[in-house]
């Protein structure tokens, strides 16, 4: 089978389409599916690469990312996309669009609205109310090409795929004028790095302010939907509880929040208690994972949160929302501990931790691997799509 990944932008800074379409990546070129991957991106961006070196001596196919151009305005815009589409598509048994309200996705249904060829859509979380409620004038704005746009895009794919029970139902709720062919996966990520001490120690030289520390660790984007003043608020309410506690801030800043986060934590008197490091990928990423205590993410919004399945890959208990779409199997196997998406929730959260004893916090730790393996490991989410594209054709 060949399969052709379409997405707006692999830069590792956009976060979950692009990561979920490498982790998936391996298994299925283990299990021999030809993978190959069309972007709006710059021919000579420097993270083009990088998707490649996501290989395994095990594999039988090689991937091949094409890389259109510069694309136009915040919709990604691209003449190429669709005059590529319609020359390359007849060579693919299935094509999946990564993600809505991009240039991509309307330009596969452009390009195969009259065709054989099959394509299917992950919508990664961009049709729950929670935007439609936030940012009510951008939904009135979406409103005016959902009907001609989106609307036919999701209608005439093969298959709306959502990566829980939770975003399918949500996605009902965004638009009255709704129509799909649903289909809900596994979704999750490879087996981290065996190394962790290793790992661990690489991070915390980095960061040497960090050695002897209780690390709470937060790691995705810097973005108003992932609650960070929440937590930042939160952790200053419990840092005086133990002079250990420090919280780590990680992940790239695409809208220029940090300064005003980091004036918030200053007014708090806890700025000297926060890192800030950035983002981080590869080796220190899996660090900050080995190095922390535990992970957390108040987000108001998560459809799945790769990075919540990557810290109980690592063995890291996880504080998160109900917002975090997965909450219900994590909370059933008692790997973490969950909350409202609001200040109190969250405050409770951070709480509840401090507040375990030693041995219940074991317990907790104990389950956080086989929670992953039953659940978020990608060969399911591999074994499922390819199911999915099966039955459907």
């Amino acid at each position: 089978m060949k399969i052709l990944h379409v997405i707006s932008s692999i830069d590792p800074q956009y976060g979950g389409p692009i990561e979920g379409v490498k982790q998936l990546n391996i298994p299925l070129r283990i299990m021999g599916v030809q993978i190959d991957v069309v972007c709006c991106d710059p021919t000579d961006a420097p993270y083009l690469d990088s998707f490649n070196k996501l290989t395994t001596t095990t594999t039988t196919t090689t991937t091949t990312v094409y890389a259109l151009g510069t694309h136009y305005l915040n919709y990604a815009y691209t003449p190429k996309l669709v005059p590529w589409l319609k020359a390359n598509a007849h060579n693919y048994d299935a094509i999946i669009v990564n993600g809505i309200w991009g240039y991509s996705s309307f330009a596969v249904w452009l390009a195969l609205a009259d065709t054989s060829t099959p394509y299917y859509v992950f919508t990664h979380g961009m049709l729950d109310p929670w935007f439609k409620h936030t940012y009510p004038l951008k939904h009135l704005k979406k409103w005016l090409y959902w009907p001609w746009a989106e609307y036919r895009v999701l209608r005439d794919a093969r298959r709306v795929i959502f990566t829980c029970e939770d975003e399918k139902l949500l996605a009902r709720e965004s638009f009255w004028l709704y129509k799909a062919n649903e289909a809900v996966t596994h979704y999750g990520v490879a087996n981290p790095p065996a190394n962790g001490d290793e790992l661990a120690s690489l991070f915390l030289s980095q960061h040497p302010q960090l050695q002897g520390k209780r690390l709470a660790l937060y790691l995705s984007r810097i973005h108003v939907k992932k609650g960070c003043d929440l937590l930042i608020e939160a952790f200053a309410k419990v840092a005086k509880q133990d002079k250990s506690l420090h919280l780590v801030m990680a992940g790239p800043d695409q809208t220029n929040w940090s300064p005003k986060l980091q004036a918030q934590a200053e007014a708090l008197g806890i700025a000297d208690r926060i890192t800030w490091p950035g983002m981080l990928q590869g080796e220190l990423k899996w660090g900050a994972f080995y190095a922390a205590e535990v992970f957390v993410l108040p987000s108001h919004q998560e459809n799945f949160g790769i990075v919540v399945a990557e810290a109980l890959a690592c063995g890291k208990p996880v504080l998160i929302s109900n917002k975090v779409n997965i909450w219900r199997e994590i909370i059933a196997d008692g790997a973490g501990l969950m909350a409202e998406d609001t200040q109190v929730g969250t405050d409770g959260l951070l709480q509840r931790w401090l507040a375990m004893t030693k041995e219940d916090f074991v317990a907790m730790q104990a389950k956080t691997i086989p929670c992953f393996q039953k659940h978020f490991h990608v060969q399911k989410a591999a074994e499922r799509l390819l199911e999915i594209i099966r039955e459907s054709l």
